[in-house]
């Protein structure tokens, strides 16, 4: 008995300790389980990013063209003014005398910037001024250099405004990431409602804060919870604009009037129809900077609110209403002002400088045989430069307007610019001669690319392609076989003509289609084509998505080693010389390819904007035009 009760007990005991480590393992794998999924969460809601010396590079191969000062945002540091533009920072003394310029692309990232704050940062030891890019994250200055705070990943980047928190934080407002939050050590999301979100607008602190957005109305996040306010909550339109606060009271400015809201409800509607860019709100009033009616001043504690009053400030185009001491300014496009002693009245404090060329947003470029570079705005017709005098000449009309390509014509000495309203053909000396759009026989008004071709000229639209000689105006479309109606790029090969649309390639002799390529038929890797130049016994192709292409005369498509990934060549923003083939990108500078080598190499220090969007050449020298200013640089520097 006592044997098997031994015997028992020792099963017994063997047991629980059996189940005791079984339950140990499973504890412990159970404890694993946990650390790994905390580790993931950790791990996606992480930022990494690193903090360094920002220093320009040593050797700038891009020379800037002289482009007009975009004011964007003032601030005063360390008694003195700095406004930032797109195209850098301006650093002006008290006296209004420009005292240094911090260029982008030269002495800083190339990237537009987008805003100043100043603050005491968490990881830092004196206040400086935070300098938000649009593509490169941060710059922190404190007066003698910059220091970068650059997120690994492109969508943190990505900055759109700021605003200085308490116990040194910042709040970072993003284009796809919405509004984050750096605390010295880390970046991070402030609060998953305030995630994914294209944010315009920042005002108040980490625990009460109002975020504007593009699309989504305001967002108010305030005791842990967030709160939205679109058009059905009586917002006038749900792209938000400015943000401004005074006491318990919160005004949001939209294109069609400012919505106040009083203790975070949402009270009413002033100044309807106002196109509010810019609020300083006080007490007494909230001042209102508008798009193309300078300032407004709404007064609040009047008995008809209704009687706005409004002034006219230079050129319009409101930035900035802000105040230095008890004095009020307003900034525009390119002009700074102060109200006068008497408070009835703005006087103007500084004008930016001259400049050789109208605007800084290029979309097209061509050389003619005259030694004239012409010019193609997004926005703002052409320039007319003569390189050799300096004298530039501006167009800039009804059909001159939105400018998408210009082709240089040797045959006829013309010069046929494609804009979204025709195609306008000017003459050897310059002038306007005549304007083509639908009614003349084009398949439609928005011409996106034109090409010569044959006798005549090729015409790319969203509606198909068009061809035009002495015989006049035909047209072809999907109904005939083109792969797809819009029509981006055209390549011209003796007899051959290929037409780079939305949905893929069509190879066009005759103003016949001989064939069409597609992703589903062939190696191409995206059917969004935005441009086609011809290479040798072949082609490059660049596409949106999948950046650059080779294709062979059998219709064989090649990936380039480099060139071919996840990004976007721009609309015609491809050219080839005896050296090189250069391609634009969207956001990732400009791609040479050495045709000696067989390589390409990506340039991005030294340009204005990432944003590559045309280019020309002339000389021995490459002109790159991108989204912010235009730059030149002589072909054989990119062999060195």
């Amino acid at each position: 008995m006592k044997r098997v009760k031994r015997a028992v007990w020792v099963s017994v005991a063997a047991g629980a300790t059996a189940g005791a480590l079984a339950a140990g393992l499973f504890g412990l794998k159970i404890s694993r389980v946990l650390q790994v999924s905390q580790q993931e969460v950790r791990s996606q809601n992480q930022i990494e990013f690193a903090v360094k010396a920002y220093a320009p590079p040593a050797e700038q191969p891009f020379e800037a063209l002289s482009t007009p000062a975009d004011f964007g945002e003032a601030e005063r540091f360390q008694d003195h003014l700095y406004i930032a533009g797109p195209e850098g920072l301006l650093e002006y003394q008290p006296d209004g005398k420009l005292l240094r310029e911090f260029a982008v692309g030269r002495d800083l990232p190339p990237s537009p910037l987008v805003g100043m704050t100043r603050a005491v940062l968490a990881d830092g030891q004196e206040e400086e001024m935070i300098v938000a890019t649009a593509d490169d994250g941060l710059l922190a200055y404190n007066g003698r250099g910059f220091r970068q705070i650059l997120p690994e990943v492109k969508e943190f980047r990505e900055v759109t405004c700021m605003l200085a928190g308490g116990n040194g934080h910042l709040l970072i407002g993003t284009k796809k990431r919405g509004v984050l939050v750096f605390d010295g050590k880390k970046i991070e999301v402030l609060h998953p409602t305030l995630g994914k979100i294209y944010v315009t607008a920042l005002a108040g602190n980490e625990a009460d804060l109002w975020a504007g957005t593009i699309d989504r109305g305001v967002l108010h996040w305030h005791a842990g919870e967030t709160e939205t306010f679109g058009e059905q909550e009586g917002m006038p339109d749900p792209q938000v604009l400015s943000i401004a606060q005074s006491g318990e009271k919160t005004y949001v400015g939209t294109a069609v009037g400012v919505a106040e809201f009083d203790d975070g409800r949402f009270s009413r509607v002033i100044g309807p129809g106002i196109f509010a860019t810019a609020l300083l709100a006080t007490t007494e009033s909230v001042v209102i900077g508008t798009e193309d009616e300078g300032v407004v001043t709404v007064p609040l504690n009047e008995a008809h609110p209704e009687a706005l009053r409004r002034a006219t400030v230079g050129h319009s185009e409101v930035r900035q209403v802000f105040r230095i001491g008890d004095q009020i300014y307003v900034l525009t496009k390119v002009q700074l002002f102060r109200m006068n002693g008497r408070g009835l009245g703005w006087e103007q404090v500084l004008q930016s400088g001259k400049a050789t060329l109208s605007d800084g947003n290029v979309s097209a470029l061509a050389m003619d045989g005259s030694g004239r570079l012409w010019i193609g705005y997004f926005t703002r017709g052409l320039d007319e430069w003569e390189l050799a005098s300096g004298r530039v000449q501006h167009v800039e009309d009804e059909h001159v307007f939105c400018v998408n390509r210009i082709l240089p014509d040797a045959k006829r000495g013309t010069v046929e610019v494609a804009t979204a309203n025709g195609l306008v053909r000017f003459g050897a000396e310059g002038n306007e001669q005549q304007v083509l759009t639908r009614a003349d026989g084009l398949i439609a008004d928005h011409v996106t690319d034109v090409a010569a071709y044959g006798d005549g000229l090729a015409l790319a639209t969203p509606a198909g392609l068009t061809f035009l000689d002495r015989d006049g105006a035909r047209s072809l479309y999907a109904f005939q076989g083109l792969v797809n109606n819009h029509v981006y790029a055209l390549g011209v090969s003796g007899e051959e003509l290929l037409a780079g649309t939305l949905g893929g390639i069509s190879v066009i002799g005759h103003e016949t289609v001989q064939a069409n390529y597609t992703v589903g038929n062939s190696g191409l890797k995206h059917n969004w084509i935005t441009a086609v130049v011809p290479v040798g016994d072949g082609w490059m192709v660049g596409t949106y998505g999948a950046g650059v292409l080779e294709m062979d005369r059998d219709g064989r498509f090649h990936p380039m080693e480099r060139a071919t990934g996840a990004f976007d060549v721009n609309p015609n923003a491809m050219l080839v010389t005896p050296e090189h083939v250069f391609a634009g990108t969207l956001g990732e500078g400009l791609y040479v390819y050495d045709h000696s080598t067989g390589r390409w190499t990506q340039m991005r220090e030294g340009l204005p904007s990432a944003n590559v969007t045309a280019l020309a050449a002339s000389s021995g020298t490459i002109y790159v035009g991108t989204d912010n200013g235009l730059v030149r640089i002589e072909e054989q520097k990119l062999r060195q």
